[in-house]
């Protein structure tokens, strides 16, 4: 496939690519052409509303509440697990090229940002794809959802709506369940999937540092307090926080105003929670 030689095509082309090795290669590109200075912001059509993301056509998806929740003591159900991150991370990727391909208004920082993050998500992929191939499984064996990129289409016309719902709480999401994900992998003797997680974990605390800069950036830019501005958002999409296990230190590395983290902390149930 030839790759062009500007900016919002090249971001363009890989969103569209519904070949996952495809797809990682083309996202890595995009982020060491932009490095290299090769993939300049030259006008471009405007973006619109993108339903659905480049994807193969397995895995089938679902109903959230019809994905298959099995047990780690089958190796079904160790490797569905996997395969729900890999999902995750797959579709993570695609997140972060829209946000670098739609946002036009933002400057270089946060196109170099997202790219930063297309191409970790693309590593964290390839990570768990291996383990799934370990296991003799492979991506798209297991039904899933499209519940990240459902939020993509709803927070289509607002940079400041992406950065607080997918960054600041989906992705959020993340650091507070991978510990105990982490634990059931464990107690399996799954010491490589574990390894991969640190790997994931590290560096999804620093996609959402970069949501959470750039959502107090925009808050700045449009004269809002942050920490209200976030909560109008959670009411306005229906998105409260609810009693669960928080990260609470991986929030706060990931810049979490400590405000918010004493609030989370009267929320979270980590001490009685038992992991399957």
């Amino acid at each position: 496939m030839n790759r062009p030689q500007s900016l919002y095509p090249a971001l363009e082309q890989a969103l569209l690519c519904p070949d996952v090795e495809e797809k990682l290669a083309l996202a890595e590109a995009a982020r060491r052409d932009w490095l290299a200075g090769a993939l300049p912001r030259l006008d471009a059509p405007a973006p619109y509303s993108l339903p659905e993301a480049g994807r193969p056509a397995r895995p089938e998806l679902v109903h959230p509440a019809k994905v298959p929740r099995r047990g780690l003591s089958t190796p079904h159900g160790h490797a569905a697990l996997l395969h729900a991150i890999a999902h995750i991370e797959f579709n993570a990727v695609n997140l972060a090229l829209d946000a670098a391909w739609r946002f036009r208004e933002m400057p270089d920082d946060f196109v170099g940002d997202w790219l930063q993050v297309a191409a970790e998500e693309a590593k964290h992929f390839r990570l768990l794809q291996r383990r799934l191939l370990d296991l003799g499984f492979a991506y798209g064996d297991f039904p899933a959802h499209d519940g990240l990129w459902a939020m993509s289409r709803r927070t289509d016309n607002d940079a400041l709506a992406r950065m607080a719902l997918v960054p600041r709480v989906l992705e959020a999401r993340g650091l507070d369940v991978t510990p105990g994900i982490q634990r059931r992998l464990a107690r399996i003797g799954d010491d490589a999937s574990v390894a991969v997680l640190d790997v994931i974990l590290r560096e999804e605390v620093g996609h959402v540092r970069i949501g959470n800069r750039w959502f107090c950036e925009l808050c700045r830019q449009r004269g809002l307090e942050p920490q209200a501005a976030f909560r109008g958002l959670l009411e306005a999409y229906a998105m409260p926080h609810r009693p669960g296990q928080y990260n609470l230190a991986a929030r706060e590395a990931a810049g979490f105003f400590a405000d918010e983290l004493q609030a989370l902390a009267a929320l979270d149930d980590s001490s009685a929670a038992i992991d399957n």
